[in-house]
């Protein structure tokens, strides 16, 4: 029988970017989110030559019958499309649905982290004050680093983007820093040593 995959104790978490922007202030959200594409992009660029797992956790619009191929297809037909075509999932990118704000919300995710021996989170995506927000308080009370870079959130207002990331540092503790001082070398090897500390 083959083994799991090996992967460092650090997971990038990418949520909701596969997105259509249909709902009351989409129009809003996107324009907020559109300058911070670049910086989630290259942030998982970076990640992938570190070996470092990328996990899209992505609500489904109601179209609970969509697979990511579909779900994909689907918003790239929509206002958001030029947001979504440059975070789209690569085939070896992980990705789960979830029903609610928080990523961990009736949804696989705890389980998935748990089996690859997980210790640390980068987050990134949308809406920052909202399921980015919701997911790092229950990454949070589930004991796991939180990196939140401070550029590659976006909420329909920057103003209440800017104290959800203030709130994460302050008060659960986050990383915030931005994307391009982000030494993932560093975090992959702090990673490694909390992993020695905790059981699995």
């Amino acid at each position: 029988m083959s083994s799991s995959p090996s992967y460092p104790p650090v997971a990038l978490l990418i949520i909701d970017v596969i997105n259509d922007f249909n709902f009351p202030e989409g129009e809003m959200l996107l324009e907020q989110s559109l300058p911070v594409a670049p910086h989630i992009a290259n942030l998982k660029k970076k990640a992938k030559e570190k070996g470092i797992p990328v996990i899209y956790v992505n609500d489904n619009f109601g179209k609970w019958q969509s697979d990511k191929h579909k779900l994909v297809d689907y918003c790239l037909e929509e206002k958001g499309k030029e947001f979504v075509e440059q975070l789209t999932p690569d085939e070896d990118d992980f990705f789960i649905i979830k029903p609610m704000h928080s990523a961990f919300f009736s949804s696989p995710l705890s389980t998935l982290l748990h089996d690859m021996k997980i210790t640390s989170l980068i987050m990134a995506g949308v809406a920052g004050n909202i399921c980015v927000l919701f997911s790092a308080n229950d990454a949070f009370m589930r004991d796991f680093t939180l990196y939140v870079p401070e550029d590659c959130s976006a909420s329909n207002i920057a103003e209440d983007n800017e104290r959800a990331i203030l709130l994460m540092k302050n008060t659960l503790g986050a990383d915030t820093t931005s994307e391009s001082d982000l030494d993932l070398d560093k975090i992959t090897r702090e990673a490694e040593e909390n992993k020695k500390r905790t059981m699995f």
